[in-house]
């Protein structure tokens, strides 16, 4: 009988080459955080070369754009050409877009470079996050996607340092030029040390796919397999070839996908109105400029730790239940925040807690989504979960913008995003876990009793 290669895995202890495959994922997803924040940085600078007043901020959105087409419909190839493959594809794209960006010649010329590093970095992040989950174990799969997501804060944080750094030195064409030297040399290290997804190996079984799990299992301290093991019917769940997004609404999946796109926009939208609009709403509440920079760096610093913490509770409890509560408190911060501006202290203190909570719940979206797809298809259901999240991403600033218009107060508008992050919760909240794989039951009960 074959031994199930999966199940020792979901059981046992991480080893030190699972732990690194993980810190790859974590180094790829630092690409987001500078990707975001490399025009915010940058903008100012090449509206006086090109005189653009306004258009900087297309610039900004262009790259979003790129990132949530990268998601819907790169992304999906992942659960047919492999993990590792899409990400290999994808490093090339945004150093290819990082690069020439540097040397571009109009603004239309960057906008178009934007959207297409854009497009490279949304396909890294559904597959980095998918290899991520796929690679731990059950006790500690959640902890190892979070990791992952505090990539990103780390990448806004150290990387919006960088940036400012070399565009006081060297001039805004050197943060692109950074930026796509440091992802093209991530190409190499994922080349060697970052083997394709045993899951998808599994599931589709490409050529040679019993020598690539071995070498796998032989890496990760487990015996070889003497040959493949029977398929799971959840695994035969999904197309052969090709991607066809229609089966995450099929009728057994439909209700998840329909949450989970709702969960995704919704934390989205909450995430990047607080990120992009706390320094400015700081301000109109009677702080002053310095002031509301600050609490913009102190939500991106609480970041790091509020994924990490996630993962850590949801070693122990169900992360279900985590990720819901994240959002629920979340949502209770920014309801007290503007009042609490009268206090600059108590303001700072808030702002680090929300910071914490609202990019724990991203990094708990990105942990549990991929235990609501079977392997065939689950490169393309957290692919368009990203995607649809970055269409409330791209709403945010436009309505944030027209409510502010309309005269909305700050509390107001963070009364919204409060309300919508419940509305997130109760989506998570009202999940189930239809592929019925381990990493489901992780997600649904507490780590103690999900391993065996």
């Amino acid at each position: 009988m074959a031994i199930d290669l999966r199940e020792r895995i979901d059981t046992s202890p991480m080893t030190r080459f699972q732990w690194g495959a993980v810190a790859i994922c974590v180094l790829l997803n630092v690409l987001d955080g500078f990707d975001v924040l490399v025009m915010a940085f940058t903008a100012q600078s090449v509206s006086q070369e090109w005189g653009l007043s306004g258009s900087a901020l297309g610039l900004l959105s262009a790259g979003l754009f790129g990132m949530a087409a990268g998601s819907l419909f790169l992304a999906p190839w992942a659960d047919t050409i492999g993990r590792r493959g899409m990400i290999l594809l994808c490093l090339g794209i945004a150093s290819i877009g990082m690069l020439a960006s540097a040397v571009s010649q109009s603004a239309l010329q960057l906008g178009l470079l934007r959207a297409l590093t854009g497009v490279g970095i949304g396909g890294i992040l559904a597959s980095s996050n998918v290899i991520a989950s796929e690679y731990a174990s059950n006790r500690w799969r959640a902890l190892a996607v979070s990791l992952n997501s505090t990539g990103y804060a780390v990448g806004a944080t150290v990387g919006g340092i960088i940036a400012v750094v070399l565009q006081n030195s060297y001039g805004w064409r050197s943060v692109f030029l950074f930026g796509g030297v440091c992802t093209a040399v991530i190409i190499p290290v994922v080349y060697l040390r970052l083997p394709e997804s045993l899951d998808f190996l599994l599931a589709r079984r490409p050529a040679h796919a019993l020598a690539r799990i071995n070498a796998f299992a032989v890496r990760a301290g487990h015996q070889p397999l003497a040959a493949l093991p029977a398929p799971r019917q959840a695994d035969d769940s999904g197309p052969r070839s090709g991607v066809r997004v229609g089966s995450l609404l099929a009728p057994r999946q439909r209700r998840s996908t329909l949450l989970v796109w709702a969960a995704f926009f919704l934390t989205m939208f909450a995430f990047y109105f607080v990120t992009s609009w706390t320094p400015k709403l700081l301000v109109e509440a009677g702080l002053s400029a310095d002031q509301g920079i600050t609490g913009g760096v102190l939500l991106n610093l609480g970041g790091i730790f509020g994924a990490t913490l996630l993962g850590a509770l949801s070693a122990r409890f169900a992360l279900k239940r985590v990720l819901a509560s994240y959002m629920v408190i979340a949502g209770a911060l920014l309801v007290v925040f503007v009042p609490a501006t009268v206090a600059v202290v108590v303001a700072f203190a808030l702002g680090a807690l929300i910071g914490v909570f609202v990019n724990g719940c991203i990094a708990g979206l990105y942990a549990i989504t991929p235990s609501v797809y079977a392997p065939s298809v689950r490169a393309t259901g957290v692919g368009w979960g990203i995607g649809v999240g970055r269409l409330g991403a791209i709403a945010s600033p436009i309505v944030a913008g027209a409510l502010l218009d309309l005269h909305w107060s700050p509390t107001q508008l963070y009364l919204l995003v409060a309300g919508a992050l419940v509305l997130a919760a109760v989506a998570v909240g009202r999940l189930r876990f239809e592929a019925h794989t381990a990493d489901a039951r992780s997600a649904d009960t507490p780590a103690s009793v999900a391993t065996h």
